[in-house]
């Protein structure tokens, strides 16, 4: 199932943990504590789930409230506030992980079996596609999701992950060829396929269709593949972001509404994504709080969100940034219910 038991240094962003008590958590980000993995809880044992491995049904878990509530009942130590990031977050304790869960291993796994359903097929002929034409190795590819893990139906997406920062970008380029290629079997969503995404989305992340169509319509990082949606994360690798734990402490100084002005936007389609920010005006009730240089999310859907000159409005956290040598900045964190980012296009 492309799992290993001891390999626990190598986890980053796309790979999935399983705890002692079988939970399924995807990982998030590339910079962890020494004695967790930051990683939210997707799936969890239940009767009336509407997933099955085996002998055993499981229940998605899509909204931050859902998933903190059963992790209190289930799992108190897989909530922990964490010194470093200055929040509470949802990890996993590294002696309660009992498999870790690698997409490029479960890819390779795809590959070399002989007994494939119509979307592991999929999976693999997608990957091939966008390696070929990216000119990179099928081993900087994963696929990552409930496929993963082995909880995918009919109707599941594709989910694939690139890591590398040279890799992403020949498969970005050749996505982007693909989407514009009327002949090529990529395509970006259709309208009934964009509003279902929009309902997926909206209670988290509240804004208008017709901005929302607007703004995905233009990514490359997710569509269509024969038929089938595809999601793409490209994820640098972790000695490629010049960051260990404890190199940069993070403070909470509330949430804040922000209009500005993108200067760079040359990592906006990594996962964690980040946009260089300058011109930046508080609006709203905190107007002296300071002004962040960056705003930054760990949550696939920001990516691509802007381009470099776009003005921009956001909402989410304001945090402090202190650097180990003692410089300090400040950065918008996008994640939480009701954090947004949209283009202002006049």
């Amino acid at each position: 199932m492309g799992c290993s038991q001891g390999n626990v240094g190598a986890m980053i962003e796309a790979h999935y943990v399983e705890s002692s008590n079988g939970l399924l958590f995807a990982v998030k980000g590339l910079v962890h504590p020494p004695d967790a993995v930051v990683a939210y809880l997707r799936y969890a044992p239940d009767p009336e789930g509407e997933r099955n491995r085996g002998e055993t049904r499981y229940r998605r878990f899509y909204h931050f409230k859902q998933q903190e509530e059963l992790l209190r009942k289930e799992c108190p130590a897989c909530l922990f506030w964490d010194p470093v990031f200055g929040a509470w977050l949802q990890g996993v304790p590294k002696d309660r992980i009992r498999l870790v869960y690698d997409p490029s291993w479960k890819l390779a796994e795809l590959r070399r079996s002989e007994f494939l359903d119509e979307l592991e097929e999929r999976v693999v002929e997608f990957a091939a596609l966008i390696s070929e034409r990216g000119g990179v190795p099928e081993s900087s590819v994963g696929v990552s999701g409930s496929v993963l893990v082995g909880l995918h139906s009919p109707a599941s997406d594709v989910d694939l992950v690139v890591y590398g920062t040279q890799h992403c970008r020949g498969i970005h380029t050749a996505l982007q060829e693909l989407l514009d290629e009327p002949t090529s079997e990529v395509r970006r969503l259709d309208d009934g396929e964009m509003r279902a995404l929009y309902t997926s989305r909206s209670q988290d992340t509240p804004m208008s269709f017709q901005h929302f169509a607007a703004l995905e319509g233009r990514k490359v990082n997710q569509g269509s593949f024969r038929g089938d949606e595809y999601f793409i994360r490209f994820v640098q690798a972790p000695a490629e972001i010049g960051e260990d734990y404890g190199d940069r402490k993070y403070t909470a100084l509330g949430q804040a509404t922000i209009e500005a002005t993108v200067v760079d936007a040359d990592k906006a389609m990594f996962t964690p994504c980040s946009y260089k920010v300058e011109d930046v005006r508080l609006m709203g009730p905190q107007l002296s709080l300071p002004l962040p240089v960056e705003v930054t999310s760990f949550r696939g859907r920001f990516c691509e969100q802007a381009r470099e000159g776009e003005r921009i409005f956001a909402k989410g956290k304001l945090e402090r940034v202190v650097a180990r040598g003692g410089d300090i900045s400040y950065r918008l964190l996008l994640g939480g219910p009701g954090d947004y980012m949209t283009v202002d296009w006049g």
